[in-house]
Parts: structure tokens; sequence; C-alpha cells
């Protein structure tokens, strides 16, 4: 399942009180899909982890009160109690937690802990890495599992994580970057080394730190530091394509006459600064060199133009351009 299709599930799951596990690699945007569907709901979301809980905090402290043993809660769990509003509850890493912990959240999920009711406004959902991915996980308890209404798993997409990208102000170059090199947004290798691979999270950092001014003296490492080696070396001779290429200047001016990129590579890095460069004064020109490199390349520009500015379809160039080329944009 997708990122889109995960937020449209957990949205309607929510929506109907029925709780929810997620299950996926590292890095691939578990919980931000969550805290968007809160906010999207307007919600208040509480996020818990589990890893680093003890049974005490989803049952209560053992208490004497007139001379009888009694639970009483605390923190989170009272919360739970009392909430008269839509509440979240997000049980993070689940699947990293011990089966003491797993079980004090059985009694989470059943709604019921030592004779308390929890709130019928409170929702559940959880998230976990998989056992494949050596993030210490061994497993969920079988009377736990079966106390979701759902268990999915979240796969990487491009075109989500491309629109997610634009909408969060990634540099263009990096996303034009994923667009030419889609397999390199998650190439997630489990490994007892203490490095990084691809994935959205470890790329967005990258983004993170171009756009923060990371020097060109320290680039290679820092990237390599997110992403690893291979992934630093792609990066970086992709960004040198732009020293060899026309400036948007150039092709604003002369959209017939810019020269055009030669290889596929500087033409998608190319693609990248069009992107960023096209509105309501450019599209015109923008749009009449974005032909000369052909359909593929200018779905894909417009495209991304409209997500970056979802204005920009309402200009008449647009709209005849979409008029023109419907058949390319089913």
């Amino acid at each position: 399942m997708y990122a889109k299709q995960l937020g449209g599930l957990l949205t309607f799951m929510l929506e109907n009180n029925l709780p929810v596990l997620v299950k996926g690699a590292p890095g691939i945007g578990k919980s931000d899909i969550v805290e968007q569907c809160a906010s999207k709901l307007g919600w208040e979301l509480i996020i818990s982890h589990p890893v680093v809980a003890d049974p005490t905090d989803y049952k209560g402290l053992p208490f004497a009160v007139d001379g009888k043993a009694h639970f009483l809660p605390f923190g989170d769990l009272e919360k739970l109690l009392a909430a008269t509003e839509p509440v979240i509850y997000f049980l993070d890493d689940l699947g990293q937690a011990t089966p003491a912990v797993q079980s004090a959240v059985m009694q989470l999920l059943t709604r019921q802990i030592n004779g308390h009711k929890i709130s019928k406004e409170v929702r559940f959902l959880a998230a976990t890495n998989r056992r494949s991915d050596k993030a210490n996980v061994s497993g969920i308890l079988e009377p736990v599992k079966s106390r979701f209404a759902s268990i999915v798993e979240l796969e990487v997409n491009v075109p989500d994580w491309v629109e997610w990208a634009w909408k969060h102000n990634m540099p263009h170059e990096l996303i034009s970057f994923i667009q030419f090199r889609p397999e390199l947004l998650s190439n997630f290798v489990a490994s007892r080394d203490i490095e990084n691979s691809p994935s959205p999270r470890t790329v967005s950092f990258v983004g993170k730190m171009i756009n923060a001014g990371l020097p060109q003296s320290i680039q290679f490492e820092a990237i390599t530091g997110a992403c690893g080696t291979a992934f630093a070396q792609e990066y970086i001779a992709f960004v040198r394509c732009f020293m060899n290429l026309p400036t948007v200047s150039e092709i604003i001016s002369n959209p017939t006459g810019a020269r055009l990129p030669d290889g596929i590579s500087s033409r998608y890095a190319l693609t990248g600064a069009l992107t960023n460069a096209l509105d309501a004064t450019t599209i015109s020109p923008i749009i009449t060199y974005l032909k000369r490199l052909g359909n593929e390349l200018t779905v894909a520009t417009l495209k991304n133009a409209a997500i970056r500015k979802p204005e920009v379809t309402t200009n008449m160039t647009f709209i005849q351009w979409a008029m023109q080329n419907a058949d390319l944009l089913m």
C-alpha cells in the first residue's frame, strides 16, 4: 500500500474507530502519515513508544486504597480514560516492545484496563518495522495482532514522495535526481555496520542539509553519511550536469533557440530547474522550450509545477496545453 492509499485507509478507520497496525521498512514515512491524518481530522494525537515503556504505563500503578489493591491510572492512560473529544493514540515501534509491554497494550486495545473503561473517543493506531529489517523486532504477540481490525504494509512510491517533496520545499535538483533514479529513493539494506542507506527519511535529510547551505567542501561526506557512498557519488555527478546546462533566464528569453542538453540525466536535471521557475509569467516560454525536450519530460515538468504551485493550473496557457494533450495526461 502506498502513502496516499494509506492516508485514505487510516482516515476511514479512524472515523469508524477501528484500530490499524502499519508495518514497513524504517524511514519510509509511517509516523509522518499518521501525523498528517491527525492534522487533517483536527484531532489530538498522542504518540507512545512501547519500546521504552513499562507495563504499568498502560495498566496503571498498583496502589493500596482503603486496604485494597488497585491499579491507579497516570499519564497518557489517565488521558485515555477521561477523553471527551476524539484522540488518536499512536503506538510507534510496537514490534520492539517486550512481551510484557505488548500484553499490557493488548488490554488497551480491548478498551478495558483493570476495571477502567477507555473513553469511546479514543482511536488506536500502531506501527512497526518488520523482523527482516534488523530493527530489534522480535515479533508481535498473536493476541495483540488479532486485536487490530487490519494490518497493512506501507511501500515506497516515488510519485507520492515527489508530491510531498515539492510541497515541503525540497531542493529541485534532489527531486529531479530521484525522478531520474527512482530506485535510489528506497534502497534500504539492513546491516550491522553503522551506516545509513537511502530511504525517504534519509533522502529528506539530504534535502534539509542542501537547503541549509551545505558547503561543497564537505558535501560528499555529509551525503554519504545520510544515504551511503553510492547515493552520494551519483547525486553529486548528477548535480554537476547543471554546469553544462543553459540557464533558466536563457531559456525564458529564447525558448526556441536555447540549446538542448545532450544526455538524459542533464535533461532531467534541467526539468527540475524549470519546474522551480515556472509561474504565470514564465509558463509560455517554458512550455515552448519543453516541447523541444519531448512529451515525457514536458508532462513530468508540468505535473510537478502543478503540485508546487496549484494556481498555475488556472493559467490559460496551461489550460490550453492540457486540452491539447489530454491523452498524455491520462
